[in-house]
């Protein structure tokens, strides 16, 4: 089966300095990878870089089993990935919430009509219809971060990238957007300083540290915590 995501000996190079170095990575269907590391490691450049936000100055994207030199062959991508920014004010930007959530089918050519309805099934499925017609900078964080997540999920992805999930987020909608996560049957590929997420949702892992992204293992216990328990291979 053709891989859904391949890095190959990608590098990102800013003012002069390698940011990302010779990484290399493959996602297949269903997978749940984790990228770990300390703060300003590169984590979410690399996942810019997956969708083509962030060029990479050497090295090759492959997205569902095509190389993305160009700006097209990204945008072909992006409609089967879902990228949940780290924070939610830079992806919410129409008045309503419906409008947010429609925003993505709408822009893959669904009718006004059809892509309400699916906006509105994605919010009812995340306990958020009560949502629908509410100005989106009047929601709270976490309210705000479970919309960002039903508008990804309105657009059917193949691939989730979540860079810091729990991010600013309060218990209860914490547990809506893990059940979320945990019915969505397609791959992810996510960032998180979380121990307990990664821990609930990871299938295994990667480290990335001072531009080099390594094959870690997870030591899953109940008491895991990512950076004593996730060691380089």
């Amino acid at each position: 089966m053709i891989p859904l995501v391949t890095l190959t000996d990608l590098e990102i190079r800013r003012d002069g300095r390698a940011v990302i170095s010779h990484a290399a990575l493959t996602l297949r269907a269903g997978e749940k990878l984790a990228i770990v590391g300390p703060n300003g490691a590169g984590k979410t450049t690399l996942l810019r870089a997956i969708v083509g936000l962030e060029r990479a100055s050497a090295g090759r994207v492959t997205l569902f089993g095509e190389t993305c030199g160009t700006e097209a062959a990204f945008r072909k991508g992006r409609r089967r990935i879902g990228f949940l920014f780290q924070d939610s004010d830079d992806q919410l930007f129409c008045p309503s919430v419906v409008e947010d959530v429609a925003f993505g089918p709408l822009n893959l050519g669904a009718s006004e009509e059809a892509a309400r309805e699916v906006a509105l099934e994605a919010l009812a499925a995340l306990g958020l219809a009560h949502l629908a017609e509410r100005f989106t900078h009047k929601l709270s964080g976490g309210e705000k971060r479970l919309v960002c997540l039903a508008g990804l999920f309105a657009m059917r992805p193949d691939v989730l990238l979540l860079d810091e999930p729990t991010n600013g987020i309060d218990a209860e909608n914490g547990a809506r957007l893990r059940a979320a996560l945990a019915g969505f049957a397609g791959a992810m590929i996510l960032v998180s300083h979380d121990d307990g997420f990664v821990s609930e949702f990871a299938s295994r892992a990667m480290v990335l540290r001072e531009g080099v992204l390594r094959a870690a293992e997870i030591h899953s216990h109940p008491h895991f915590h990512a950076h004593p328990h996730i060691h380089p291979v």
